[in-house]
């Protein structure tokens, strides 16, 4: 398959891109404890990751689709420390970087923040082993919305089930409620989910019909003070005062978000129907605007919205692992629009503004111009 270009979902091929952006050169490629007693999870997950120089960890890639129907129902996950560039640039208050987090990865592929999107179809089961052998620290694999057996909730002080270092761990996740849902591990949650260890899964309905255009995006906020705990660096993280200072979308604060392959533009043509599963992995609501469009939020956390029900709106605010899906036409004049927070000072990188949680609606016909030329020299893409 031709590689894709924009958000994780359908984007358009790099050659396409290429002819449309007039940038031409050569793309680069973007980037288990048995049930009993429970130690006490603060007692074994306190301490800073042991030293390694930066150049020791791997850098994050995007997070890749991975359908697991064509792994016969099978993916294995596993962790890693990472360093995490959400903008590496200088342009918009960059760089905007967190100096390690735990990455989860699928099979052979390539660390990720957020964690690759597993994808199946309903009534499918899928057979998830999280491998903790190279691990440093315990963790586990919390599914949303699917219901499933009590030992495969993920939740190690009810199920007493725990991956310890060193062992490995398979749950088994019935696909039996279509939609967009969440992974993440589910050991000392308000800490391994801040440093990076979440994800979207996604249940297609039988007879699923995709849209002309449909992407995938992921939004966080991040209180980088206890990712440069973790990394030995001198910083002092409090989950009780936690106060964020980076927001991302898949990841990415802008301009990086704009980059066509290490974030996540949400790239149309004119006439296209367009479809977006936003997820919220973090701890705070984010509401969510798109510039000269009007959408319908067609189902919420798994469930359809009846038609009758469904109205057309430029905004909607996503709960704390809230999951809507949104779809429009891509009916305006042809430009470049932006997507954002409109919580204003999530859409910051520092005192920088814009950055953090923005990204944009760019219409193909709207590459071969000035500005977006500009844009993607402010996100680092250098083509």
């Amino acid at each position: 398959m031709e590689d894709q270009i924009g958000a994780p979902g359908s984007g358009i091929s790099r050659r396409d891109f290429v002819k449309a952006s007039g940038l031409g050169g050569t793309l680069a490629l973007a980037g288990c404890t048995a049930p009993g007693e429970v130690p006490t999870e603060e007692s074994v997950d306190s301490s800073a990751t042991p030293a390694q120089s930066d150049s020791d960890l791997p850098t994050t890639s995007p997070p890749e689709i991975v359908n697991v129907d064509e792994q016969g129902g099978e993916v294995t996950l596993s962790s890693v420390p990472a360093k995490h560039e959400a903008h590496p640039g200088e342009s918009m208050g960059g760089p905007v970087e967190l100096p390690q987090v735990w990455a989860f990865k699928a099979d052979d592929g390539e660390p990720s923040v957020p964690g690759p999107i597993l994808r199946t179809t309903e009534g499918e089961d899928m057979e998830v082993t999280f491998d903790n052998t190279d691990g440093m620290r315990p963790h586990t694999v919390h599914f949303h919305a699917v219901r499933k057996k009590w030992e495969d909730d993920g939740v190690p002080t009810t199920t007493g089930i725990r991956i310890d270092p060193g062992e490995k761990h398979t749950y088994t996740i019935p696909a039996n409620v279509p939609g967009t849902h969440l992974y993440h591990c589910h050991y000392q949650t308000h800490r391994h989910i801040d440093m990076g260890m979440y994800g979207i899964f996604r249940v297609d309905p039988k007879g699923y019909e995709p849209a002309d255009k449909e992407y995938f995006m992921t939004l966080k906020e991040w209180d980088s003070r206890l990712n440069r705990q973790m990394a030995g660096m001198d910083a002092s993280y409090d989950a009780r005062n936690r106060r964020p200072d980076t927001f991302t979308i898949n990841g990415k604060a802008a301009p990086r978000t704009l980059h066509p392959e290490d974030g996540s533009p949400i790239i149309v043509e004119q006439g296209d129907t367009v479809r977006i599963h936003m997820c919220n992995n973090g701890y705070m609501d984010h509401p969510m605007h798109i510039h000269n469009h009007r959408f319908q939020v067609t189902h919420k956390d798994g469930g359809k919205i009846p038609e009758a029900a469904r109205h057309d709106q430029d905004i909607t605010s996503i709960p704390p692992a809230g999951r809507h899906t949104i779809e429009f036409e891509a009916d305006a004049d042809p430009g470049i629009y932006l997507a954002h927070c409109h919580k204003v000072s999530h859409a910051m990188n520092g005192n920088s503004y814009p950055g953090g949680m923005v990204t944009g609606v760019v219409y193909k016909e709207a590459m071969d111009t000035d500005i977006f030329k500009q844009l993607m020299e402010y996100a680092g893409y250098e083509g």
